[in-house]
């Protein structure tokens, strides 16, 4: 129990750290986010690659007017980028992005 709160509290934190640079998000309305993540890896190999897994996010550059409520479970991700200029991302729950 302890290991999926991290995992929980990790990816929260994960994400709040890319909405943070990604612009300016607007919420008007209650947000709830229920997320829970069972075991997860993210792999990049080679220069400029990116692989992330996200859940249970918003992120930057994001409106939302209104009542959310965001419930994600995620079991095994695994997100793997190798060569040149490749990305891989799983994303969960996920209001916002790319």
């Amino acid at each position: 129990m302890k290991k999926l709160v991290l995992a929980t509290i990790l990816s929260a934190a994960s994400a709040l750290a890319f909405a943070a640079d990604a612009g300016k998000t607007e919420i008007k309305g209650n947000t709830n986010i229920n997320a829970v993540a069972g075991q997860q890896t993210a792999v990049a190999v080679g220069k400029g690659n990116t692989a992330k897994n996200t859940v249970g996010a918003i992120k930057g550059g994001t409106t939302i007017k209104g009542n959310t409520n965001i419930n994600a479970v995620a079991g095994k991700q695994t997100a793997v980028a190798v060569g040149k200029g490749n990305k891989a991302e799983n994303t969960v729950g996920q209001i916002g992005g790319k």
